[in-house]
């Protein structure tokens, strides 16, 4: 089993940045590829990010690509995503997610999920 806690949430005003943080516990030996998801109220979970053991492989849904960046530390079993040029559209709860590679969590085929971390961006 795997434990993913987030953290780093808040409020911040449009062209603000947050920093969320992904900390993985349990068998974390081979977490395998992180991720991060979002959904706001009334709507789909969506794919925000991805980023494979190594680091070497990232993904990015196209409504964030050049505002955040996903990074991971694994000696910390943390992983992270920096949110820059923050829209109030990108208001909206945001779950840490593991799977065996980057194009399993594109599809949705998650081992584990955290409970997420809520962020709202004022306009």
């Amino acid at each position: 089993q795997v434990r993913l806690v987030e953290s780093g949430g808040g409020l911040v005003q449009a062209g603000g940045s947050l920093r969320l943080s992904c900390a993985a516990s349990g068998r974390t030996f081979y977490l395998g590829a992180m991720g991060w998801f979002r959904q706001a109220p009334g709507k789909d979970r969506e794919f925000v990010a991805a980023i494979s053991w190594s680091g070497s492989t990232t993904n990015y849904a196209d409504s964030v690509k050049g505002r955040f960046t996903i990074s991971r530390d694994n000696d910390k079993n943390t992983t992270y995503l920096q949110m820059n040029s923050l829209k109030p559209e990108d208001t909206a709860v945001y779950y840490c997610a593991q799977a065996r590679s980057v194009a399993k969590l594109s599809r949705f085929a998650i081992d584990y999920w955290g409970q997420g971390t809520q962020v709202t961006v004022s306009s």
